[in-house]
């Protein structure tokens, strides 16, 4: 299906014809002083929701019942940047990224699991620097001694 291109004035001044075009494809409404618009079929988006929040749940299952290592080998050839986390945290990545996929999937935003991954990519970037790692997880130079709890205002 392929999506077609029309200008907002063409929108404008004959939508049955864009509504028609909508029936066959999506229609890419470009605008001059704004993004373009996307107009889409609802029956459209629908599935497309149902199928992704199908897919997010059929990947959870399928990672739940392989071997942590297995799946990591797999992610690492999607992620390659996944090898420099430790064992334990490879593991944890995984879980992440399942739940992450899922949300994203039933919410239909998608920041969820690229949220996830920027953040798991910045956690190996930190094991990939030893020094950097070190000055992270080593004490602190200067304690200031216990953080008070939050007071009621």
């Amino acid at each position: 299906m392929a999506t077609t291109e029309v200008q907002w004035s063409e929108l404008q001044r004959d939508p049955k014809s864009v509504a028609a075009l909508a029936d066959e494809g999506d229609v890419r409404v470009r605008r001059r002083d704004g993004a373009a618009l996307l107009l889409t079929r609802e029956d459209r988006a629908n599935s497309a929701s149902e199928g992704s929040v199908a897919a997010a749940r059929a990947l959870r299952n399928v990672l739940a019942h392989l071997p942590p290592d297995v799946v990591a080998m797999a992610l690492l050839e999607e992620f390659p940047w996944v090898d420099v986390l430790p064992e334990a945290e490879q593991a944890q990545f995984v879980r992440d990224f399942a739940r992450a996929f899922q949300a994203s999937a039933e919410l239909g935003q998608w920041s969820v699991l690229a949220q996830t991954i920027t953040e798991w990519r910045s956690t190996a970037a930190i094991h990939a620097d030893p020094a950097l790692a070190g000055k992270l997880t080593g004490p602190i130079e200067e304690d200031f001694g216990p953080v008070p709890a939050p007071a009621d205002i």
